[in-house]
């Protein structure tokens, strides 16, 4: 069964919230009708034209890109631009256009993220978490013989995880009190009646950007006409989300053994290098696409070597002062490993449901230099 675009758009955004975008970035349904019906989406890094022929060559119904289509200023859609016949050919085939950048970068099970661990990397902190991320507190009050229920409603909309713990949540056992109106159709008492019911106080937290889905699976698994639950805002600081991670190799190597791991896991022939070959390597940094603002960062936390791309003559002047090794694995080489992470989420987002939708990885590789 094919769903409307808006799923597709909630699938990403439970993977990737807009919010966690960093605030001069672009991001989510740049081009398409909400409503439309999609049965057939092509995941690609880059929105160019080649990858546009694909989607219409096999049918697609809608494009996920990890990179922005609308980005910097469009003033005119002429079809004499490359960003006009792109454009062009979208609508004239009924494509709709999705786009998860900074924030797919930041998300929990982002690119950062993924990269570390194609890398083996343990220990994993953020480089620099993203500020305005943060949790809810949610307590709901639930008759006695229910509670498990509801709690476990709500863990497997996303509450209670705490580091590598899952179903964290907490039940206070009490008396609740409530006298059902002329107009209710109550699950315990009479109308017009005062109840004294044994309830337990069931609390948990939940990461902020999931707390209406929660609130929706609790509700629907309480048993009460009218539940009574609070949400309260945390301090708690997210370390999950945000540019970059560090984190341990389970032993060390030398620099020239990392780097023959780094071409093998991305698939690269070349990468470049800021480093003697022979010397040791453990605490690794990672950053995927242009991560040059981070090198002060991955040197402070103490960082043997910085894996990034994009870096410029100046940024490795600094890298050497700083006694922090560098690998330039390019910004396409390091992003490239998007569409797996999409094409893997929207595939486990379907799966055990009645929704028929073929999600197709490109094979357009958009990296766009050659070596000669």
């Amino acid at each position: 069964m094919a769903v409307e675009c808006k799923a597709i758009v909630e699938f990403m955004e439970r993977l990737a919230p807009i919010h966690m975008a960093e605030k001069w970035d672009n991001v989510g349904l740049q081009l398409g009708d909400p409503l439309a019906k999609v049965s057939s989406i092509l995941v690609a890094v880059d929105p160019v034209e080649e990858v546009v022929r694909e989607a219409v060559e096999k049918r697609a119904d809608m494009i996920i890109t990890h990179h922005p289509f609308f980005f910097d200023t469009v003033k005119t859609l002429r079809q004499d631009t490359a960003t006009g016949r792109i454009a062009a050919l979208l609508i004239k085939n009924g494509i709709s256009l999705y786009c998860a950048h900074t924030n797919l970068d930041n998300a929990p099970e982002g690119i950062n993220q993924h990269l570390a661990e194609l890398l083996d990397l343990r220990e994993l902190m953020t480089l620099e978490p993203l500020g305005g991320c943060g949790y809810h507190k949610i307590v709901v009050f639930v008759p006695a013989g229910h509670e498990d229920r509801v709690a476990q409603a709500m863990s497997e909309a996303g509450t209670g995880r705490i580091g590598n713990y899952s179903h964290c949540s907490f039940k206070a056992k009490g008396v609740g009190t409530f006298m059902p109106g002329d107009n209710t159709d109550p699950f315990i008492g009479q109308r017009g009646e005062l109840e004294r019911v044994e309830e337990y106080r069931v609390e948990t937290i939940v990461p902020s950007e999931l707390t209406g889905r929660v609130v929706r699976e609790m509700l629907a698994a309480h048993p009460y006409e009218e539940a009574a639950y609070d949400i309260y805002s945390l301090q708690n600081g997210r370390s999950d989300i945000g540019a970059g991670r560090v984190g341990l190799l389970p032993q060390a190597v030398s620099l020239g053994t990392f780097v023959q791991r780094v071409k093998k896991v991305l698939d690269l022939t070349q990468v470049r290098c800021l480093g003697s070959n022979d010397m040791m390597v453990r605490r690794i940094a990672v950053c995927g696409g242009s991560g040059a603002s981070l090198i002060d960062m991955a040197a402070a936390m103490g960082a043997d070597v910085f894996l990034t791309g994009d870096i410029k003559h100046h940024d490795a002047l600094k890298s050497r002062g700083l006694g922090l090794a560098l690998i330039d694995a390019g910004h396409y080489g390091t992003e490239k490993i998007a569409a797996d992470i999409i094409k893997a989420h929207i595939d486990n987002q379907i799966k055990g449901t009645d929704m028929e939708i073929e999600v197709i990885k490109s094979q357009i590789s958009t990296h766009p230099f050659i070596i000669v």
